[in-house]
């Protein structure tokens, strides 16, 4: 899928077919993950994949605005260690993870709700490292995945030269 394409039609998927990613896409999408900028290339984060189903219900359990995790077949934890910034450095990767997987048809949801401190000692992530998310990823249901992606007009968003001149 040509890039542009890909984050055009990127939509937030949240209910998941119940089928497994095979392993080669797994790791695709890992290295895309892996390919993300990050301040002084610290490459601070840290991914922990998680495709056991008693896993994914007690991290559901856990996220207060994302429960649909209890029904992917796979969520990556996203940590950061040692970044000034961790969550601008775990949002570059995490945005190369998600669209990565939606050029493989796999779909993805951002959850940003966490029990963080519960959820760090469940996957046994060290406390100098900081959880940013648990995303979710799975085929997507064919409702969702035919959801109209809804933006504002572009001279809504972008300027020219100074904030409130339209872009046009």
């Amino acid at each position: 899928m040509d890039i542009f394409d890909c984050i055009r039609s990127r939509p937030a998927i949240r209910k998941f077919r119940p089928e497994p990613i095979p392993g080669a896409v797994v790791k695709k999408i890992l290295h895309a993950g892996q390919q993300a900028h990050s301040q002084r290339n610290r490459q601070p984060w840290r991914f922990v994949v998680i495709q056991d189903r008693e896993m994914l219900k007690q991290i559901g359990a856990l996220a207060s605005s994302g429960p649909y995790i209890a029904d992917a077949p796979m969520a990556i934890a996203l940590a950061v260690e040692g970044a000034k910034n961790p969550y601008i450095d775990a949002t570059r990767a995490a945005e190369c993870l998600m669209l990565a997987a939606w050029g493989e048809g796999v779909g993805s949801c951002w959850v940003g709700g966490l029990d963080r401190p519960a959820m760090k000692e469940l996957l046994g992530i060290p406390a100098e490292a900081e959880l940013v998310t648990v995303i979710p990823f799975g085929y997507p249901t064919d409702d969702e995945k035919n959801q109209k992606k809804v933006r504002k007009r572009l001279e809504k968003i972008a300027f020219r030269e100074r904030y409130g001149q339209p872009y046009q």
